[in-house]
């Protein structure tokens, strides 16, 4: 999924959540969270992420066993923090 906003902000909202691991293999029995331009394709040129429609605020999410309650929950409230500017 992509987020509205800049790498900085998306740098917040990962960084804001609680249940999610950021982790690069995706695939685990936890929720993994993974910034593909800062990670698997970091290193790629602006140009090269932007052909490969990889933008600075994509994100790529592995839902895990966790309750999906609380994982929108979590979701919802990262969101708040980054928005706010304040994770």
């Amino acid at each position: 999924f992509e987020l509205k906003c800049g790498r900085e902000r998306t740098a917040e909202f990962v960084n804001s959540l609680k249940l999610c691991t950021l982790a690069v293999s995706l695939g685990a029995d936890i929720t993994l969270i993974e910034h593909p331009a800062s990670m698997t394709h970091n290193t790629y040129t602006v140009e090269e992420l932007a052909e490969l429609g990889i933008s600075e605020s994509m994100l790529r999410l592995a839902v895990g066993l966790e309750d999906a309650d609380d994982l929108i929950e979590d979701i919802r409230q990262a969101i708040e923090m980054a928005e706010k500017g304040n994770a």
